[in-house]
């Protein structure tokens, strides 16, 4: 007989498992019901494992100059993977991994240049650690449009491409330390400097997105359910640099630095109507697209104070006009000054020797430190002065809008301070305080806030979201000072006895400037440097002189001098070229006659003439045309018959058979006339003179097409031999 243990025992079991079913049943039923588990949506968390999201990048703006001309934009590169899943493969017919790491290896090595070794390893590893795809790490990153086509047409398994964005800036060495860089964080291209960092928030857009469903092998499924949601690309900037004027100032310069192997050299050319911006640089430079080693990042126009030397007489000058004590006539003993028996002896920048008593305005016209000095501490007086010193904006920033900008110091507290600022030593200043100081003489009395950014505009409706107006910020002496200012410095170009005659002036243009030269600090001494050349060489003109439209300022630190050159040989090279085209280019009319007659000539008709005949016509008129193919008639001419001309301004003459002539050696701006001329889709990288061109020579083309030239810089290998002499060591006569 049973015990009753035995009995029971399976009804417990029954009744445990039964409750167990229950628990269970109803748990897959709660779970079909509600679709949770622990809270967790199981059909979302299905969805998020089966479903690729995406970002989609924002496209970060461009930046263009005041015609529309690019000057950085957003470029498209590739970079390269390699699938080396086998299982990725589902038809053995059309491999989707790599299947021959050796060939595939030996086909990629020349196009990445690497090692066949090196490709094979990183292969090798990915199959032998089960990794699904493996990339070629800097070699195989930013691969370009041609690198990438040659690699497909190659058709090897398994290798794919990944689209990225870099920063592009097409005129290479153009503007760069004020068009800036950029670098990536976190997959993301963000400003660090110039206008690009200034500017970052808008010129970075907001990404979109995208999501779908996937299979197991990351392949979109035939009903994705896709959802799409668009970026917000960033908004494009426009600039109030001329394209022109700016590749003017970036060839001066770069002959300069060529011919002379400055330390530093600064430029900038502004509208004296408006305060903008139309050419800025600086040397050394560096090419944005690969900057390499950057010796100095800063934009010295804006970020690097520096004793200004005798520019600073402009203001000298104004002031005491200004405050009535001005007498051009009025006398003084020149060559050397002492204001109090316990104040240092200033003198003039010939060794103190002077010109005897000569008038304050011949002072003015030979740079005289002790004119200046009387001016300040005598006529106008010292608290005055500083009064003056601050109108004019000298102890702050200018507010320009870049990035970096460092004001200038007033050095004011002893009296031989008090004296030695008046001509530009002691106190600091930047390049861009001074030329808005400047706009008050050129802009009768009105101060004009600097600025480079134009507008910003919707890059898809092309909506202008806001756009600057010149702003007056000061008016630290009347029109009537300024127009008496300009006069006076229109002298020291003009008069015989001034530091500017026969080195400043234009052939087509008057003008009114000062010269400078300034005195630095050898860090490694901490006293001023001394020698012939050991100096940073300015001018500071405006023009025309009457009324100027311009205002330009140059600065060349320690150039290599010739025994019989001054410091004003380079400085007034890129002054005269770059003032005298950028006026002519803006239709400036010329308001005075050439000092040496040149002969003009007027541009022959030339419909139905014979290509021969035409180029004979012009031989004989003095002009060398540069004909453009070798058709026998004369197509068109790149000026209108009747057009006066001189026999140095180009000509182009296209005949009925375009051929491209060789455009090695041309200057920029020579390209420039020739796009126009044939209204050609012009693109181009780097600056400097043409190196190579994407249309051969002696290749037949048409008007519209497209044309890429390569632009180098001139070759600046070499060290020229100096010889300097010693100048004293007194610091204060160095002015001029």
């Amino acid at each position: 007989m049973k015990s009753k243990k035995t009995q029971i025992m399976p009804s417990v079991w029954m009744i445990v498992f039964t409750a167990l079913f229950l628990v269970i049943a109803g748990r897959f039923l709660y779970i079909q019901v509600s679709g949770e588990v622990s809270g967790v949506n199981i059909q979302k968390l299905a969805d998020q494992k089966r479903t690729n999201n995406y970002n989609i990048p924002a496209k970060r703006g461009t930046i263009y100059d005041h015609n529309g001309m690019t000057l950085a934009q957003e470029h498209v590169v590739y970079r390269l993977y390699a699938i080396v899943d086998e299982s990725y493969t589902t038809n053995p017919l059309d491999p989707k991994h790599v299947k021959d790491v050796e060939e595939t290896a030996q086909k990629l090595a020349p196009i990445l240049e690497m090692e066949e070794s090196e490709i094979a390893d990183r292969l090798n590893s990915g199959i032998n650690n089960d990794k699904f795809q493996v990339e070629f790490g800097s070699n195989g990153r930013e691969l370009s449009q041609e690198q990438k086509e040659k690699i497909e047409a190659l058709k090897l398994p398994g290798i794919n491409f990944i689209e990225e964005p870099i920063r592009f800036y097409p005129n290479g060495m153009f503007a760069s330390r004020t068009i800036g860089l950029t670098d990536k964080k976190e997959g993301q291209i963000v400003g660090i400097n110039g206008v690009e960092g200034f500017m970052n928030d808008l010129l970075t857009g907001k990404d979109g997105s995208i999501s779908y469903q996937r299979d197991k092998f990351n392949v979109k499924l035939l009903d994705p359910k896709e959802v799409i949601n668009e970026p917000d690309n960033g908004n494009d900037v426009y600039l109030t640099l001329d394209q022109k004027i700016q590749t003017l100032m970036e060839d001066a310069l770069s002959e300069v630095q060529e011919e002379y192997e400055p330390d530093r050299m600064t430029a900038v050319v502004m509208n004296a109507k408006t305060g903008e911006i139309l050419a800025l640089s600086n040397r050394p430079s560096y090419n944005p697209n690969n900057p390499g080693e950057v010796g100095n990042w800063y934009n010295d126009v804006i970020s690097t104070p520096f004793e200004p030397g005798s520019t600073m007489k402009i203001f000298t000058l104004a002031s005491a006009i200004e405050e009535g004590v001005w007498n051009p006539e009025e006398r003084y003993k020149s060559g050397k000054y002492k204001a109090e028996d316990n104040v240092q002896t200033i003198g003039d920048h010939n060794g103190r020797k002077g010109w005897g008593t000569i008038s304050y305005l011949e002072g003015i016209q030979r740079s005289s430190n002790v004119a200046a000095a009387k001016l300040a501490y005598e006529k106008i007086g010292a608290d005055k002065f500083l009064e003056y010193l601050k109108a004019f904006d000298f102890d702050e920033k200018t507010g320009i809008d870049l990035p970096g900008e460092v004001s200038g110091k007033i050095l004011y507290n002893w009296v031989s301070e008090k004296i030695t600022t008046s001509f530009g030593q002691g106190t600091t200043t930047t390049p861009i305080q001074l030329m808005k100081a400047a706009t008050a003489i050129a802009n009768d009395g009105k101060m004009l806030k600097p600025y480079i950014i134009e507008k910003t505009v919707d890059p898809d409706t092309k909506e202008v979201l806001a756009e600057k107006q010149p702003e007056v910020v000061g008016e630290p002496i009347s029109a009537e000072t300024a127009k008496k200012t300009l006069e006076v410095l229109e002298t020291v170009i003009t008069s015989e006895k001034g530091t500017g005659h026969n080195i400043y002036n234009l052939n087509d243009y008057t003008v009114a400037g000062k010269t400078g030269t300034a005195n630095f600090v050898d860090p490694e001494t901490g006293k001023y440097k001394t020698g012939r050349e050991s100096y940073t060489f300015s001018f500071l003109g405006m023009a025309p002189a009457d009324d100027p439209e311009l205002i330009m300022y140059v600065s060349v630190k320690e150039p290599n001098l010739d025994v019989t050159e001054s410091g004003s040989a380079p400085v007034s090279f890129v002054f005269k070229n770059v003032m005298e085209n950028s006026l002519r280019y803006l239709n400036i009319e010329p308001d005075k006659e050439a000092s040496e007659p040149i002969e003009v000539v007027e541009i022959p008709k030339w419909e139905g003439e014979r290509t021969e005949s035409y180029t004979n016509k012009l031989k004989d008129l003095g002009i060398k045309p540069i004909i453009i193919g070798d058709g026998e008639q004369v197509q068109k001419v790149n000026l209108k018959p009747g057009t006066k001309v001189t026999a140095r301004q180009t000509v182009f003459v296209a005949t009925n058979k375009l051929k491209m002539p060789d455009l090695t050696g041309w200057s920029f701006r020579d390209v420039l006339s020739f796009q126009d001329f044939l209204n050609l889709d012009l693109e181009w990288i780097g600056n400097g003179y043409v190196k190579k061109q994407s249309i051969e020579k002696g290749s037949a083309f048409k008007e519209k097409d497209y044309l890429m030239v390569e632009l180098e810089e001139p070759n600046t290998s070499g060290n020229q031999e100096t010889t300097t002499e010693d100048s004293g060591d007194d610091e204060t006569e160095d002015d001029q």
